[in-house]
């Protein structure tokens, strides 16, 4: 039975954008897209009226920024959207903050078409696009403007056992699950149990929070720092 499309919204201010986004996801099998917004409100709006599996979510948008609908869209404890951030810049430091409210990953503007409906699926399974080595630079540039760690993050670690924490610095390093399991020697199941109980203790919603965790607990540190 083949599984239901893969339900996208599409939230930037530029109406060009949005059409010419919606056309190229459209022309996916498995992707469809269910809704336009046009600022950040609208998003948060959209959201809730149309219940898609992912936004594509612009940054710079009026009424409302990106950072802020994310923020809204992904804080009820029962959500379960996934947030694309879409950005024209590859080090923009609002990208790190949207990563921060809860998005599960970004992407350039300027990507294919392949890259766009690939990064839709990555983050609809709940895994976070984290591969791209700019998405990895990104983090690691912003978490070195931090210019001290708070404290509670670092008392959050100390609940995590020795295998989960090498686990996490494994996740922000980038590592798929059954990379993880070929770098530890054990099954690739034995690594999904260890991040679920990772993101539950640590209250994090996906992968992607619990690699920029990492890096500003200080668990990970950048090379060369």
């Amino acid at each position: 039975m083949t599984p239901p499309p893969i339900r996208v919204l599409i939230a930037d201010d530029q109406m060009m954008v949005r059409q010419g986004l919606s056309v190229l996801l459209n022309a996916e099998p498995d992707i469809e897209v269910v809704g336009q917004a046009v600022d950040g409100l609208d998003a948060v709006a959209k959201v809730a009226e149309l219940a898609p599996d992912v936004v594509l979510m612009d940054i710079r948008m009026p009424e409302l920024g990106g950072i802020e609908a994310t923020r809204r869209i992904t804080e009820p404890r029962d959500a379960t959207v996934k947030v694309l951030v879409l950005t024209t810049f590859d080090l923009d430091e609002y990208v790190y903050e949207a990563l921060r409210a809860g998005a599960s990953g970004f992407l350039l503007k300027d990507a294919s078409a392949a890259e766009l409906a690939q990064a839709v699926r990555v983050v609809a399974e709940g895994a976070a696009l984290l591969a791209p080595n700019i998405t990895k630079r990104l983090i690691a540039e912003f978490s070195r403007m931090t210019s001290s760690v708070r404290t509670p993050l670092k008392d959050r670690v100390g609940d995590l056992t020795e295998r989960e924490t090498e686990v996490l610095s494994l996740i922000a390093q980038g590592l798929s699950n059954a990379e993880i399991a070929g770098q530890l020697v054990v099954a690739e199941q034995t690594v999904k149990s260890h991040v679920g109980r990772i993101l539950l203790k640590l209250g994090l919603r996906d992968r992607t929070q619990a690699a920029v965790f990492a890096y500003e607990t200080g668990l990970v540190r950048p090379a060369g720092y």
